[in-house]
């Protein structure tokens, strides 16, 4: 199967519906009611994927030099939601709100402790318990999932930017 057919079914229970919105009407605050800007959602989503084995690159913000894990996301938000999230994955989680696993969508952040510090790596959340996220320079951009034993080991939370 090649690598395009993959993540079109691969996306499918991410995509919401067809959608008509205009997205130059259509409302920028994030803080419309649940699904949370659902057309938002499934862009953070999808830009994503797109980015799974791309290069990873320590301080990385770029599409055609690489991405550490906050460059990623910086990336990522800018690109398909219009939403400047900027600084290291600590900053991020000092800008965004905590929310429980059963409030948690695609879209969302996960954080981890993997330095020490708090919130030292953060990936996107992209549904039935798999993130997005600038792992090394050996992987690059790699899906995962929470319940694997390192990750679940070094779990801090979903945080959402979203109401």
């Amino acid at each position: 199967m090649n690598k395009r057919v993959f993540l079109s079914w691969y996306l499918m229970p991410f995509l919401y519906a067809c959608s008509t919105v205009d997205k130059k009407n259509a409302p920028s605050s994030t803080s419309s009611s649940y699904p949370n800007n659902p057309a938002k959602r499934q862009d953070i989503v999808m830009q994503a994927v797109a980015m799974l084995d791309r290069g990873y690159t320590y301080g990385g913000k770029k599409l055609h030099t690489g991405f550490d894990c906050s460059g990623l996301v910086t990336f990522v938000y800018r690109e398909s939601a219009g939403i400047a999230l900027k600084g290291s994955a600590a900053q991020m989680a000092q800008t965004t709100r905590a929310i429980d696993a059963s409030q948690a969508h695609p879209g969302d952040l996960v954080f981890f402790n993997t330095l020490g510090p708090s919130f030292s790596h953060v990936g996107i959340y992209i549904g039935e318990g798999k993130f997005v996220h600038a792992a090394n320079e050996r992987t690059g951009v790699k899906t995962e999932r929470l319940s694997h034993a390192y990750w679940s080991k070094r779990f801090e939370g979903y945080r959402t930017l979203f109401a």
